[in-house]
């Protein structure tokens, strides 16, 4: 077992978490309910963090669960710095953005943490150079286009690619995310911990051709709502619920328990019946 790396501190009972999150804190809830709801002692949840207090519900959610929370605006610090955009797209805002990161180190230092959870925390940061980070992304990171993850992206994309893909169903990958280069093409590439269950696309009597005709129509750029765009959001609420909130919590806890390891070959592996087995996405 030399060759084998476990992420977590095995010796350790229980393990501290931190819970990031940007807007509603469904994902959140997702998780402290189950927690909750199954009594699970290997893991306590040691504070919230947002990135937006001004919209997002993190406050609420502390309150409900007495848990403290971090409320550290990445929009009035970019503010202070004379900048009204928060983009990654210029040196200056990566600047800003490496300080806001910074900034955070310094609020999360008084708390024992041993590993982050991205429930729903649309903020690139580099704070994954310092702890394991679980996110849960809107696709399935397995399927490959070209030899290249192809269900990447933000928010309702990865549906979006799905749906003119041609495929029949949805999946939420659980990732390990790695720490942005640039202006952050790389989110989408850490290690796939778990997929969830199979969640079916309703396309609401559209056609595939129709929509793909609307994508193709687009004005490059352009954010304003069409017929896909429409669709997309509904498929991604209903993956949230079926999907996101079945498989994350789960993996959450599982990792907690120390039951993800990898191999000298990288090759992820499951503790399951006492035993190890080699994990095969499908």
């Amino acid at each position: 077992m030399e060759k084998w790396s476990f992420f977590i501190k095995k010796e350790k009972k229980v393990q501290f978490a931190a819970i990031f999150l940007s807007g509603t804190g469904t994902n959140a809830e997702a998780i402290l309910k189950h927690l909750a709801e199954n009594s699970v002692e290997e893991l306590v949840i040691s504070v919230l963090i947002t990135d937006r207090p001004e919209t997002s519900k993190a406050a609420e959610i502390a309150q409900i669960y007495d848990i403290p929370v971090i409320e550290h605006s990445v929009k009035e610090l970019y503010k202070a710095h004379g900048m009204e955009s928060t983009s990654l797209k210029t040196e200056r805002g990566r600047e800003i953005r490496e300080l806001w990161t910074n900034e955070l180190r310094q609020k999360l230092s008084t708390y024992s943490i041993d590993f982050a959870i991205f429930a729903g925390f649309t903020l690139l940061t580099n704070i994954t150079s310092d702890y394991l980070c679980l996110n849960v992304h809107p696709g399935d990171l397995s399927y490959l286009k070209d030899g290249q993850r192809y269900l990447i992206g933000m928010h309702n994309i990865p549906i979006e690619r799905a749906i003119l893909e041609g495929h029949s169903d949805l999946r939420s990958s659980v990732i390990l995310a790695e720490p942005y280069a640039g202006e952050g093409a790389n989110m989408d590439s850490g290690l796939i911990l778990s997929l969830s269950p199979k969640v079916s696309i309703d396309l609401q009597e559209h056609s595939l051709e129709n929509l793909q005709s609307i994508y193709d129509e687009r004005v490059p750029g352009s954010r304003i709502d069409d017929p896909l765009r429409d669709i997309a959001r509904e498929n991604l609420d209903r993956l949230k619920t079926h999907g996101d909130w079945v498989v994350f919590p789960k993996t959450v806890v599982d990792f907690a328990k120390g039951h993800y390891a990898i191999d000298g070959d990288r090759q992820l592996h499951f503790y399951e019946n006492n035993d190890w087995q080699a994990v095969k996405l499908k």
